[in-house]
């Protein structure tokens, strides 16, 4: 099962995110090719299949690959952000 991705999750994620979208994604790019080259590769491949912008595309999928990472520290670590 996938780890709950919180509001608070979300809100930590988009204000680094959305400070500079194009630096993020490049910074992504080089983050997920080294932690997991497999995902990576799916990323770009379905980023260059589709009629859509393939930098949103792209965009999506690392925004939700990090906010399924830090879902998954938070649980793995049993820290609870909802006090």
């Amino acid at each position: 099962m996938l780890p709950i991705i919180t509001e608070e999750h979300a809100s930590l994620a988009f204000a680094e995110i959305f400070q500079d979208v194009h630096t993020w994604r490049k910074k992504m790019i080089h983050y997920i090719k080294n932690e997991n080259p497999e995902i990576n590769s799916a990323i770009i491949e379905a980023a260059n299949n589709t009629d859509l912008d393939p930098k949103a595309v792209a965009l999506g999928a690392y925004m939700t690959y990090i906010l399924l990472e830090m879902a998954a520290r938070e649980e793995d670590a049993g820290i609870d952000f909802k006090e």
